[in-house]
């Protein structure tokens, strides 16, 4: 990979639905769930647009096909959950950030992203990674965007 770019963001604390899948793709079924109860509950349409974030929980083992994968979308302080969604509240925090295009890359970017901290002044944070899905209707893992959230620390 040619020079990774990175940006160091606060992120702000925020409000999200939360829904999970367990398996060998879980995320397909994390995203269902939300995606199915958010149109139901008419958040798709709302402005501002929410953000989608998500994550392994619990991340995958050498020795099994299954793993899980949290599904997170920002709401506002009214929305209540349902049908597989539970609502949480995030602290945040600080992040280095870089953008990933293409399913297909995303194991390498991050990779190329925690390499990056162990030779930047950060040391690597003990709150939540994340990765912001930008394309959350994409049809082909090429056209999916993401950026990848690594936590910091000073």
């Amino acid at each position: 990979m040619a020079e990774l770019n990175v940006r160091i963001v606060r992120l702000a604390p925020m409000r999200v639905a939360s829904a999970y899948g367990f398996g060998a793709s879980p995320e397909e079924q994390a995203w269902r769930t939300l995606l199915d109860w958010a149109k139901a509950v008419g958040l798709l349409e709302v402005e501002p647009a929410p953000r989608f974030f998500g994550f392994n929980n619990p991340s995958p083992e050498p020795d099994s096909p299954n793993y899980g994968y949290e599904q997170w979308m920002t709401v506002g302080p009214y929305v209540t959950g349902g049908a597989g969604v539970e609502i949480k509240e995030f602290a945040g925090g600080l992040y280095a950030v870089t953008r990933c295009e293409g399913l297909q890359t995303i194991t390498d970017t991050w990779h190329w992203l925690a390499t990056w901290c162990e030779g930047s002044p950060y040391v690597m944070g003990q709150h939540q990674w994340l990765e912001e899905c930008f394309t959350p209707g994409a049809e082909r893992i090429e056209d999916y965007v993401f950026d990848l959230f690594l936590p910091i620390a000073e």
